[in-house]
């Protein structure tokens, strides 16, 4: 699967079967291609609910105050309280 992340101007990336991607609140992504058998599965913590923006006049403020109410994870999703996430998040 190819995607671009960091809007218009953002890197482009491969990922692969085991890969584990985290994308933060308010960065763009954008699938750019992938394959037949290719999945997705989303997931946001306990509370929240997905806010989707689509780059529309008007989205920014609304969407800027929304993305400073997000707590930090609790811990990484792979390796738990100790992951490599917990350090690169803070």
């Amino acid at each position: 699967m190819t995607a671009q992340l960091g809007g218009p101007d953002g890197k482009i990336v491969t990922v692969e079967a085991g890969d584990v991607v985290v994308i933060p609140a308010g960065v763009v992504h954008k699938n750019i291609d992938q394959s037949p058998d290719f999945n997705v599965v989303g997931a946001y913590p306990i509370g929240q609910v997905p806010d989707m923006k689509y780059g529309t006049p008007g989205e920014r403020p609304h969407a800027d105050r929304n993305i400073q109410k997000i707590d930090l994870p609790e811990y990484d999703p792979v390796y738990g309280e100790t992951g490599p996430l917990m350090e690169l998040w803070r």
